[in-house]
């Protein structure tokens, strides 16, 4: 939830000096970092979506599985 938010707050260019947005930033960035600049596309908004957007699938992915070994269990 926190990179979705991260990425829509800066496809919408999200002012940096609001608090939600810089503690937003923060955690993405620490979610993300092992995906940091993974692709470095020259379009902003392509970069970020793809910067983030495979780590949020992937945890997305790692939690869908994991519930459903909890719930056969």
């Amino acid at each position: 939830m926190i990179l979705g938010l991260w990425i829509l707050f800066a496809l919408l260019d999200a002012n940096g000096a609001n608090d939600l947005v810089s503690f937003t930033r923060n955690a993405a960035l620490w979610l993300a970092g092992w995906s940091h600049d993974l692709f470095t596309m020259s379009t902003d908004w392509l970069r970020t979506v793809l910067n983030y957007g495979l780590p949020a699938v992937v945890y997305l992915l790692i939690g869908h599985t994991l519930a459903a070994r909890i719930r056969r269990a």
